[in-house]
Formats: C-alpha cells, sequence, structure tokens
C-alpha cells in the first residue's frame, strides 16, 4: 500500500467476536484460511477461548494492529463445540448459586451475567451496585462451591445494557448490544443543537443515560449551524424584513415573522435569507438593503419551467387577420344560419361556421299539452275567441252542458240542433272551420259508460 510515496506495510489478519459483545479483534491466521462466520479457538491473555470469524483473511496496515497479535490455535471442532455447551450451562448452575449467596450475604448488588472460559479454569460474574461493595465472603463461598478460580466485576448501567439487550423506543435492538464497538460521550447539549424536547423519558435509552443516538447526527446539525442563522435574528426575505421564529436544521429552513404582514409566519430556505443582526439585538442602526434576496426555486420546478418554455417556443401560432376581413366573416357566417333556421339549419350552420366549431345536433321534441277541458269546452273556447276577433262580443258563449238521455224517439246520444251562428268575418274564418272541424272528430269518438247503472248523464262532448 503506497501513501504519497510512502509505503506502508501490510499485515494479514481475521477478525474475531466474542460472546456477548460487539467489539472486533484483530488475529493472526497464523497459516489458515478462514472464512466469515466460522469458528476457531483463539489465544487470549485469560487462555483459550471460543470466538466466531466475522471478517476472514485480510490485510490491514500494520499501525492499526495492536502488538502482540495473538494467533488462531485451530478451528472449532464438533468436541469444542460441545465443550462451549457445557460451559454455557455451567454458567446458569453458577447464576442462580451465586444470587442465592448474595441474598444470604445480603449485599446490595445485582448479579448480570456470568462467563466461563473455554477450559472451565476462571468464572467470571458481572455485577452493578450503586456504590463499593464488600463481597470478600461472597468470593470464598463461591470458590469453595466451584472449585475455580472466581472473579467479580462492577460494571456501570451502559454495560449492564450491552450484556442484556433488548429493543430501543426505536423499536430496534439496542445499538451498545449491536455495532458499538465502544460508549461514545452525550451531552444534553446534544439534545438542545438538535431541537429535541428535553424531557427525560424522550432521549433516555433503556439505561437510563442520554440515548447514544444522539452523537450521530451530531456533526451533522453543526455543520448547518455554520450555514442557518439562530433564533430571533433580524433577517431580510423576498416578502420583506422580519425576525426569525424558529430554524429547522436539518431542512435548513426558517419561520420568519413578517414586520409589514400580520399573517402566521412564512417558511423560507437558508438561501432566501439575507442576515441583518444574527441572534438576539436591537435594530438600531441596522440599514434594511433595498434589494431583497432571490427567491428559491426548486430544481423540480425549473425544469418543469424550462420544458414549458421550450414547448411555447416550438408552438407556431396562427396570424390573426385583419379586422375587417373577419367582420365581413362572422356576417357572412351569421347570415347563413338565419338562411338555414327553416331547412334544417343547425347542420348547415354547423358546417358554416367551419372546422373551427362544432355544434351539436338539437333534436325537436313535440310538447303534449296536458289540460283538464273536455272537448266540448275546448270547442266552445275557440268560438268564444272567434267572436272576440268578430266584433261580437255581446252575444254570450254556448255553454257546452251535460244532458240526459232521451227516453225514446231518437238514437242515444243525439244532441239538440245548434242555433244558426251570426257570419264570421274572413279574418277568422279559419279558426272558426278549424274548431269545427275539430269538434266534429271529437263527436265520433266512442262514447264512454258508467259504471253505475242507465238513466245516468254523460258529458256532452263524449
Amino acid at each position: 500500500m503506497t501513501t504519497k510515496g510512502r509505503v506502508i506495510p501490510l499485515t494479514e489478519v481475521i477478525s474475531i467476536r466474542f460472546r456477548g459483545g460487539s467489539k472486533t479483534y484483530y488475529f493472526d491466521p497464523n497459516g489458515l484460511t478462514i472464512e466469515a462466520g466460522q469458528y476457531v479457538i483463539v489465544e487470549t491473555a485469560s487462555g483459550h477461548e471460543y470466538a466466531q470469524c466475522c471478517e476472514g483473511n485480510h490485510e490491514v496496515p500494520e499501525q492499526s494492529v495492536v502488538k502482540p497479535l495473538r494467533p488462531v490455535v485451530r478451528l472449532a471442532t464438533d468436541n469444542d463445540r460441545r465443550t462451549n455447551e457445557l460451559n454455557r450451562k455451567k454458567e446458569k448452575e453458577a447464576f442462580a448459586i451465586c444470587e442465592k449467596k448474595i441474598a444470604a450475604h445480603k449485599l446490595e448488588m445485582k448479579l448480570i451475567r456470568v462467563e466461563s472460559n473455554f477450559d472451565g479454569s476462571k468464572i467470571i460474574f458481572f455485577f452493578t451496585a450503586e456504590g463499593r461493595v464488600d463481597f470478600r465472603e461472597l468470593v470464598r463461598d463461591l470458590a469453595n462451591v466451584f472449585r475455580s478460580r472466581i472473579e467479580l466485576r462492577q460494571v456501570g448501567v451502559r454495560d449492564e445494557a450491552k450484556m442484556i439487550g433488548g429493543l430501543g423506543i426505536c423499536g430496534r435492538p439496542l445499538c451498545c448490544s449491536q455495532f458499538l464497538e465502544e460508549f461514545m460521550p452525550v451531552s444534553i447539549k446534544m439534545a438542545k443543537t438538535q431541537n429535541l424536547s428535553l424531557n427525560p423519558t424522550k432521549i433516555s435509552g433503556t439505561c437510563g443515560r442520554l440515548m447514544c443516538c444522539l452523537k450521530y447526527e451530531q456533526n451533522a446539525y453543526e455543520d448547518a449551524m455554520k450555514r442557518m442563522p439562530k433564533n430571533d435574528s433580524f433577517v431580510n426575505t423576498p416578502d420583506g424584513p422580519g425576525n426569525i421564529t424558529s430554524v429547522d436544521l436539518l431542512r435548513e429552513e426558517a419561520k420568519v415573522k413578517l414586520d409589514d404582514s400580520t399573517d402566521p409566519p412564512r417558511t423560507y430556505k437558508g438561501c432566501e435569507l439575507q442576515v441583518l443582526r444574527n441572534g438576539k439585538g436591537s435594530r438600531e442602526g441596522i440599514e434594511i438593503p433595498k434589494e431583497r434576496p432571490e427567491r428559491y426555486i426548486p430544481p423540480e420546478a425549473a425544469e418543469d419551467r424550462d420544458r414549458l418554455g421550450g414547448l411555447l417556443s416550438d408552438y407556431s401560432f396562427r396570424e390573426e387577420r385583419p379586422r375587417q376581413e373577419e367582420a365581413g366573416d362572422k356576417g357572412e357566417k351569421r347570415s347563413r344560419r338565419r338562411r338555414s333556421r327553416g331547412r334544417g339549419g343547425d347542420k348547415s350552420a354547423a358546417q358554416a361556421a367551419g372546422p373551427e366549431m362544432e355544434i351539436g345536433k338539437i333534436e325537436k321534441v313535440p310538447v303534449k299539452i296536458s289540460g283538464s277541458f273536455t272537448a266540448e269546452k275546448k270547442a266552445a273556447a275557440d268560438r268564444r275567441a272567434a267572436q272576440e276577433q268578430g266584433g261580437q262580443k255581446d252575444q254570450p258563449p254556448k255553454e257546452g252542458g251535460r244532458r240526459r238521455r232521451r227516453g225514446g224517439g231518437g238514437e242515444k246520444g243525439e244532441r239538440k240542433p245548434q242555433e244558426q251562428k251570426p257570419p264570421v268575418p274572413q279574418e277568422a274564418q279559419p279558426a272558426a272551420e278549424k274548431s269545427g272541424e275539430a269538434a266534429k272528430r271529437r263527436r265520433h269518438r266512442p262514447r264512454r259508460r258508467r259504471s253505475g247503472g242507465g238513466g245516468g248523464e254523460a258529458p256532452a262532448g263524449e
């Protein structure tokens, strides 16, 4: 590997992860080709250990290797797996026995985990406590029971959460038990910078301390703070000057309350703001520039605008004709429509309008007039109208009433002869003839019979 003309020596290693930990360690493969996921027996400071390879043979700079680099003893065999299972059972028994001993000695400590090395010569007990605990008597009792080396280690609440594991408020497994190799310092200032609620229940993890994920985005927030103004800053916007009410660092947007507007605060991008005073303070001596910042146009809107401009430039508009010629065309079209009204004018008018106008076809629907007049009353009304037109308004029209049937002599439904009508003027004669013909046609219609016996009355016009 070469960097700036300097040769950096490389070392072949494999990455090993032990049980219950997320940190990886480099070991010398010792000439073996080991793939990720395989179990191996490695040499450690406390003896041989059973571990899993998380990354096979690869080369790393020699500077990143902690010396001395310990070797891999061998690949794990079936006997090694059975020994590892027996150690897990032994750890469960040791956990139950240690809890009983703690209760017997009345010690204020909480047992977290028990680990045994591969050869069973050493057992480690992890516990938490608020203060220092005198556990010398407890160690003697455990040594007499297990006949091996006993070690008690006090850990913090973060290590407790890492060993036990669990789910965070995000719904995912705890970061410390999954991939975090070491705990990072987290402060309440990070929560303030990220505009988070300072409620301890919302920014604290399972362990009761501030969440480790507050550190993940802190660099991005600090970088955005350099480009964005603070709250209560006096700025100039495309719509006028105003004061910032809130800042969204991730979106790089700010809400500004304008001086010349009573509307709610408006949202502006950071590039639309011209800072006149950063932070709180007085406006005295601050000049407001006449030129306002340009308004931000999103890239998508700019592309749509350019595309629309290209379409409009490609489209060719028709040249406008002179007004006189256009007026002449309109008059000619209007005269064509008038001439074609009496003979299917709708179709001819649509044709005269040209291809630019499409007129829907209008169908004439016959309207049937319904009324409460009988045939005789209609005839009387026609006669009355004829008399009014002829100047004979004094003569009362003959009312058509109901008659009883005659007992003998004539035929059924025979009517009395009507009196002679006075001569009708020529102007009203066509209407009178029409009314008389209509009355004759109505007389020859079949008479309606009543359901209630003979001798009844029938309408005069039926």
